[in-house]
């Protein structure tokens, strides 16, 4: 019924940029928040960046001055640009929308697939 198809990882050295996509498509109603986390081998997943409906942000302090969440016109398709890569931010970093869609009466929330992203010289 709901998709959220990620894009745009992959290895990129100390220092340089990135931007992850997120892209949701289905009979979605509303969607209330949107977020990107991430998850490195052996830790828990933590989140990394978040987006309200109104466009109010929240950051991780590991990656606060350094990333950026944002999202297009319609509002469906999320991007994390990050910037000044540092090996430690190596991990699968996977969206997550909490979303109504039409054939439901309360919200739930939506994982991507997750996508990988390794910091490396």
């Amino acid at each position: 019924q709901v998709q959220l198809v990620e894009s745009g990882g992959g290895l990129v050295q100390p220092g340089g940029s990135l931007r992850l996509s997120c892209a949701a498509s289905g009979n979605i109603f509303a969607i209330y928040t949107m977020g990107w986390y991430r998850q490195a081998p052996g830790k828990q997943r933590e989140l990394v960046a978040s987006m309200t409906n109104i466009g109010s942000t929240t950051y991780g302090d590991s990656v606060k001055g350094r990333f950026t969440i944002s999202r297009d016109n319609a509002k469906t398709t999320l991007y994390l640009q990050m910037n000044s890569l540092k090996p430690e931010d190596t991990a699968v970093y996977y969206c997550q929308y909490r979303m109504l869609l039409t054939s439901q009466n309360s919200p739930q929330d939506y994982w991507g697939q997750g996508t990988q992203v390794t910091v490396s010289s």
